[in-house]
């Protein structure tokens, strides 16, 4: 399963969560409410989830094994990096 767009909205407001993301694979099926999220060490991706009766927090949708996580760690904040950059460079060319 090939990963064949990343879509990302930004979260504008101040906290940990900095962006909400959409992952389509092979042109037919998408994952939405992936965050993006911030600790100390970095950014890590946490799949879309669910508070049960005992609220707890539980994965709607998660990868299998680490090296499909990773592949898609890796794919999504990519995307955020460049949407990161482009925000900043569309700034720059507001202000001059």
């Amino acid at each position: 399963m090939n990963i064949t767009d990343v879509r990302v909205r930004k979260v504008t407001k101040d906290g940990k969560m900095k962006a909400v993301v959409s992952v389509t694979f092979d042109n037919e099926f998408v994952v939405h409410d992936i965050k993006v999220i911030e600790r100390e060490d970095g950014l890590f991706i946490a799949m879309p989830s669910r508070k049960t009766s005992d609220g707890e927090f539980r994965d709607i949708a998660h990868p299998i094994n680490a090296e499909t996580r990773e592949k898609l760690q890796t794919a999504v904040l990519e995307q955020y990096y460049k949407a990161i950059s482009s925000e900043e460079a569309n700034d720059v060319e507001e202000s001059n």
